[in-house]
């Protein structure tokens, strides 16, 4: 049995994983649940997000609280801009055509941004308000880790509920079920759609935000994660927007506990996990069968 301190440590790192799995997890599964769209490029628009950033603070001199504002809004908007000059002419064909569509998008930036500040890390400094730590006593809680956890549960809650408990999600829900219908009663459709892509892709946008002082900020960031992230989407239930959420803070913990009993397979747990998964209920956890 590894120390205390050791074993709470390592559950800190695979709570802090989680954080980031889920939030991008809400982003893929609000995107494919409401659009039927798979987003491979959503690892790109979470480095993008750290990118900005990193840009506000390193050109302009803006730094990390004005930066989780503006961030997200920079991503959403390019996310909107690619919804309407491209995905929304693959909108009735099968959904490969935009998982390829989204895959090449992703090599195209990633690309990009490495032929511009090549593959080595760039700093992020913690703000000056969430420096330091809190001693626990067992354990020590770096203060700006344990904020990312908190404003991870607060995004992915709020998303939730705006998604199943307001009367726009109850409308965005409609258009994807009955499109005509909706427009029948004078909702635009189109713009809907257009804005609930925006919105996934502003999810991960913030969520590189956070990620910008926990690791460095490069252009391999997003390919690096967006893998686990797609098993996270898949192991609790394509398209389910909680499934998702639970998922991803779930894992990561499995993730961190196995860095501690079985170092070998921390890299291929959660794979593993989606293999069984996929074999007992296809669907995942909390998906519904088709």
């Amino acid at each position: 049995m590894p120390p205390l301190p050791v074993l709470m440590g390592q559950l800190l790192l695979g709570l802090i994983n989680g954080a980031f799995y889920a939030v991008l997890s809400l982003g893929l599964a609000l995107i494919f649940g409401l659009l039927n769209i798979i987003n491979f490029a959503h690892g790109a628009q979470y480095m993008m997000g750290a990118f900005v950033a990193w840009l506000l603070l390193t050109v302009t001199g803006i730094g990390f609280w004005p930066a989780l504002v503006i961030s997200p809004i920079v991503i959403g908007v390019f996310g909107m801009a690619v919804e309407r000059t491209m995905l929304r002419r693959l909108a009735k064909l099968d959904p490969l055509y935009g998982l390829l569509l989204t895959f090449g998008m992703a090599l195209v930036i990633e690309g990009l941004f490495r032929q511009q500040y090549g593959v080595s890390g760039q700093p992020y400094q913690v703000p000056e308000a969430l420096r330091g730590g809190i001693n626990l006593g067992f354990m020590f809680l770096p203060i700006y880790r344990g904020f990312v956890v908190v404003a991870s549960l607060v995004i992915c809650l709020g998303t939730w509920l705006a998604i199943d408990k307001t009367k726009l999600g109850a409308l965005l829900r409609a258009a994807t079920e009955n499109p005509s219908l909706v427009r029948a009663f004078g909702v635009n459709v189109p713009l809907m759609i257009t804005a609930t892509y925006g919105f996934g892709a502003a999810l991960a946008g913030i969520a590189g935000v956070l990620a910008a002082p926990v690791y460095a900020v490069n252009p391999l960031m997003g390919s690096n994660i967006i893998i686990i992230v797609f098993a996270v989407v898949v192991i609790g239930g394509m398209g389910s927007i909680l499934g998702s959420v639970l998922t991803g803070f779930g894992l990561g913990l499995i993730e961190g506990l196995t860095k501690v009993f079985y170092p070998e397979a921390s890299s291929t747990v959660i794979f593993v996990i989606m293999a069984i998964v996929l074999l007992v209920k296809p669907a995942g956890l909390f998906g519904k069968a088709s």
